[in-house]
């Protein structure tokens, strides 16, 4: 991989708000669906995933580029290409895609059932979701992004309608007054699962 702080454009001295604000741009740019029936659809989602993946490493605070690679830690959860694209395919909810590549990886780490989790409560199956999220949280405890997933999902189960955490299908009722809460705990996760924060208090 090429140096991350060159892929996203911005000085090795940048702070975590500048980063964020580099990969944001950057991502909007380069999203697969800005490019879709486009000839330069590989080409973009090939961008995308670079970028991603130079946002988590750096967030992950892997710095030790050098001699043109870049070497970082053997217990990090983002080094795999592998999950940077199952990412790429929660990000555009093709929750089906990912836990396809899920279920074809051996090595079952708390980014794994993390992941999983959020695939599974895409596709409806909250409780077995919230199972996943527990054991990402077990097997990595200081895992933050695992245990602020495990909370929320937690919070909507022990204090709001269970349903305000699923992600919206296209089910619900125009006027279901969850159908609104629902988008947005759903666009909570998405954003938080790259890097973002749309809800700052869960």
């Amino acid at each position: 991989m090429r140096d991350p702080y060159e892929v996203l454009g911005i000085d090795r001295t940048a702070s975590k708000d500048e980063v964020k604000k580099a990969y944001r741009e950057l991502a909007k740019k380069y999203h697969p669906d800005r490019y879709a029936n486009n000839p330069l659809n590989d080409l973009a989602e090939e961008k995308f995933r670079e970028i991603q993946e130079a946002y988590e490493v750096i967030m992950n605070g892997s710095n030790n580029y050098s001699n043109g690679s870049y070497n970082s830690s053997s217990n990090s959860s983002y080094s795999s290409s592998e999950y940077t694209s199952i990412r790429s395919y929660i990000q555009v909810r093709r929750f089906q895609d990912a836990m396809n590549m899920l279920n074809t990886m051996s090595n079952k780490n708390g980014e794994w059932y993390y992941l999983m989790s959020i695939c599974l409560i895409g596709t409806g199956y909250t409780n077995q979701g919230i199972e996943y999220a527990r054991t990402a949280v077990n097997m990595e405890p200081n895992n933050m992004e695992y245990r602020n997933h495990l909370a929320r999902l937690q919070n909507v189960r022990n204090g709001y309608n269970q349903r305000a955490y699923q992600y919206n299908r296209g089910n619900y009722n125009n006027n279901d007054t969850c159908g609104c809460c629902t988008q947005l705990i759903c666009a909570d996760c998405l954003c938080e699962c790259l890097g973002g924060d749309l809800i700052s208090c869960c």
